[in-house]
């Protein structure tokens, strides 16, 4: 009996370790460090499920805590109130990449020593944490970026840069640091983006900067440098106020002088030459001639720079005069043949039928897809966007030097916006001085207010943070509207005015009444409830068919950079609006991945290359466009930290599962109560399946995508003409065709 007895005891013991091995999934070691981490940041209740002792931060949806696998990867603890300090286990988590604690109140000196692979300091800015910038910043080789902004960081910034050569951002701007900046600060070859502004630095700039030629922002403000900038440096924004730098011109640099000669050793001269005078030398030279062979040479040498001199005028002459011709479009209005140039296309309203391929209107009119309008679109047949009745165009522009990622930046301070211009009376008026009632959103670059204007009509009103340099500078943000106000889609808001004055920039867009999908799929109330199947399959193509607009229709294309559910604005009939279309181009180059309160919702949307390098394409669009999908299938959040460990990332979750029925039909939202068809299920998840793929060439491009919708709409709508459906011939629109009330598919 007493063998028995100590059997089962030593079962229940055997199971209960086996349970806490399963149950214990996240790597002891970053256990421990993230309750030394809780204890140092005194314990807060706003950390929900933390522990100071034990626990399973992976497993048991610790409250910003991302994992892969049973590492903690990723922490992201901004604007959550916390105070204490940083204590020293960072450097415990092995595997961590990102660390964000921005705007919090956390205070204590730098740690020490940091995670070895973290590539993303994104933002330890906005605390009080004092001390030295540590030492150990030189192993920290991944490393891409470092925000130590808004600090009471001290003493001088160490030499420790020359290993960092992935970093592309470096912020220690308002500070406390004294001396000047080290020489391997120029060693910094990737570095993009450069910003010291508000410190207590001295000295000359060291030269070594001449050698970061891919900067492209760089504020020196406020600070007490002395004499010039480095030679080669030419950043596009370079901001140098409040500084002791020389108003005379820089000196230039030093000639060469070759070192001296090396002294040969004594060797015996022959009497004769030994005797030999100056003079003499002199005059013995002279007897030789003047054309000796070495100065031949050196005039056959100038001739032949100065002939390729005046080839290269010509041909550059030549190229100026074509670029000032330019072309001509059928109203006899002049395009430079660097100005980018936007085709005029027809909206596709919500009024269409699908035809051959969904392409005829109602009216009759045929509408060109976007291959035929690149193919039959010449620049001598191209016609300029018309602007709205009150703004008068000359129809030019100036030329534009911006990548074809955005709309492109005039450099003249005459740049044509064919958009309305208000005063900040006119806005004020119409916001009620930017009342908190009025508030109806918050985008990364700034505010977003429900506007009443004299005229009844009801605007969208955007008022933009200043922090950015193109913002700030009115020839760049004038020539970024100018792009931006001839987007002309149907799924796309209009911008319809902008205010540029006293500092104020603001713009105007159309107001869309419903709301977000975001706020429509994650909210549980009547509105999620009409987002039938047809309704969902209606708002993908929509917002495809704006993608597919601005990727292959504009030129350049425009690359939306922070597509997301929360920038797909819905009118009544839930009809698809993408909002914030070029607005990328007002973040300046080198700060496209410094990350706001604003933009972390953005973090489930970011394609796996942008996420590892910062390179961002057309496909990275698609890639946001296909977790936008899974979103309307699945109704869960990109990143949703409350679920179990295996499901907070929605694409990591949902992808293996999109070619198994069974597993898909599970993963469909509770809100359709399982009323849907299984076929157009099964085509939408491999729609997904091809636009979340990794690598990006593999990602089709978005006029397949559309192609690929239209086909399943055009299906359901056939299958219900077959089961007796009244919804009559195809030049019926495709709001009747696609009832979000009907879900009869």
């Amino acid at each position: 009996m007493a063998w028995k007895l100590l059997e089962l005891h030593l079962g229940l013991v055997m199971v209960l370790f086996v349970l806490t091995c399963v149950h214990a999934i996240t790597e002891p070691k970053d256990v421990t460090a993230l309750n030394s981490l809780y204890i140092s940041l005194e314990e807060p209740a706003q950390l929900t499920l933390w522990n100071s002792s034990g626990g399973d931060p992976c497993g048991g949806g610790w409250l910003g805590v991302i994992c892969t696998g049973s590492n903690v990867t990723e922490l992201h603890l901004n604007q959550k109130g916390l105070s204490g300090n940083l204590g020293y286990s960072l450097t415990a988590l092995q595997q961590l990449l990102i660390l964000d604690v921005s705007g919090n109140n956390i205070q204590g000196n730098m740690p020490s020593q940091l995670p070895p692979l973290v590539r993303l300091l994104r933002n330890l800015g906005g605390n009080v944490i004092t001390g030295n910038i540590p030492h150990s910043l030189k192993e920290l080789t991944n490393l891409t970026e470092l925000n130590l902004s808004h600090n009471k960081l001290q003493n001088g910034v160490p030499d420790v840069w020359t290993q960092l050569t992935s970093l592309r951002l470096l912020d220690l701007s308002f500070n406390e640091l004294t001396g000047s900046l080290p020489r391997s600060i120029g060693d910094l070859s990737a570095l993009t983006s450069l910003n010291v502004e508000n410190n207590h630095l001295t000295g000359n700039l060291p030269l070594s900067m001449s050698n970061l030629t891919n900067l492209q922002y760089l504020n020196l403000q406020n600070n007490r440098f002395t004499g010039w900038l480095p030679p080669n440096l030419n950043p596009r924004d370079v901001r140098i106020s409040g500084n002791n730098f020389s108003n005379q011109p820089a000196p230039p640099p030093p000639p060469y002088t070759p070192p001296p000669p090396r002294q040969p050793a004594p060797r015996r001269i022959p009497p004769p030459l030994r005797q030999r005078t100056p003079a003499a030398a002199v005059e013995s030279s002279e007897k030789s001639g003047f054309w000796t062979g070495g100065r031949i040479a050196g005039v056959a040498v100038v001739v032949l720079l100065l002939f390729a001199a005046a080839i290269l005028c010509f041909l550059y002459v030549s190229w100026r005069r074509r670029g000032e011709r330019g072309v001509r479009d059928n109203a006899g209005r002049k395009h430079s043949w660097l100005q980018p140039i936007f085709f005029k296309e027809k909206s596709v309203q919500s009024n269409q039928s699908f035809g051959d391929l969904g392409v005829t209107e109602a009216s009759g009119e045929k509408i060109a897809s976007p291959q035929e309008m690149r193919k039959n679109a010449s620049p001598m047949k191209t016609q300029e966007l018309k602007a709205p009745p009150s703004f008068k165009s000359n129809g030019e522009n100036g030329p534009s030097k911006t990548p074809p990622s955005r709309p492109p930046p005039a450099r003249s301070a005459k740049a044509i916006v064919p958009a309305i211009a208000y005063s900040v009376a006119d806005l004020q008026a119409a916001t009620n001085s930017f009342a908190q009632e009025n508030l109806i959103g918050e985008g990364s670059l700034g505010r977003v207010y429900r506007g009443e204007f004299t005229d009844g009509q009801v605007h969208a009103v955007k008022k933009l943070d200043s922090s950015s340099p193109l913002v700030q500078n009115e020839q760049d943000f004038l020539g970024i509207l100018s792009g931006m106000a001839r987007l002309r889609h149907g799924n796309i808001t209009e911008l319809v005015g902008y205010c540029a004055e006293h500092g104020q920039r603001l713009l105007v867009y159309q107001y869309i009444s419903r709301g977000t999908l975001n706020d429509i799929l994650h909210t549980k109330d009547e509105d999620t409830k009409r987002l039938t199947w047809n309704a969902r399959v209606k708002i993908a193509l929509g917002a495809a068919r704006a993608l597919e607009y601005l990727h292959e229709v504009c030129l350049p294309a425009v690359v939306h950079r922070n597509f997301k559910s929360a920038n797909v604005l819905l009118d009544d009939e839930l009809n698809p609006h993408l909002t914030d279309c070029g607005i990328a181009a007002l973040t300046p180059l080198g700060s496209d991945r410094q990350v706001s309160t604003q933009m972390l919702g953005s973090f489930g949307y970011s394609a796996p290359e942008y996420a590892m390098s910062g390179i961002y394409t057309v496909k990275s669009d698609v890639y946001s466009f296909g977790v936008v999908m899974l979103e309307l299938l699945t109704g869960r959040k990109p990143l949703d930290s409350t679920r179990l460990r295996a499901e907070q990332s929605l694409v990591r979750w949902a992808t293996p599962q999109l070619h198994d029925i069974d597993a898909l039909a599970k993963m469909v939202d509770p809100a359709l109560k399982g009323i849907y068809p299984a076929k157009s299920l099964s085509r939408f998840a491999d729609i997904i399946a091809l636009c979340v793929q990794p690598e990006p060439e593999f990602r089709p491009v978005m006029s397949e995508v559309v192609q690929a919708l239209v086909r399943l709409m055009q299906r359901a709508s056939l299958n219900k003409r077959r089961s007796g459906d009244d919804l009559g011939a195809s030049n019926r629109s495709m709001d009747r065709q696609y009832d979000p009330s009907d879900s009869s598919t």
